[in-house]
């Protein structure tokens, strides 16, 4: 058998495995994409956020609308 036929059987598998992974445990890897997502997105907010102004606590909750 040759490398590129043993390549593509391997990829082949590594898929399968992967579909069944996302079709059994849905939930599972539903909360684990969300929770990489959540983390990608945290650091385009901090890395955007080293760049901003700073504002006090007080305006951060007026923002959010809680009492400041």
């Amino acid at each position: 058998m040759s490398t590129i036929t043993d390549d593509s059987r391997i990829k082949d598998l590594f898929k399968q495995a992967m579909l069944e992974l996302i079709t059994e445990r849905r939930n599972e890897f539903y909360e684990l994409f969300t929770e990489a997502l959540e983390d990608i997105l945290m650091v385009y907010a901090i890395r955007e956020g080293e760049d901003s102004e700073t504002v006090s606590k007080a305006e951060v909750l007026r923002a959010l609308g809680g009492a400041g």
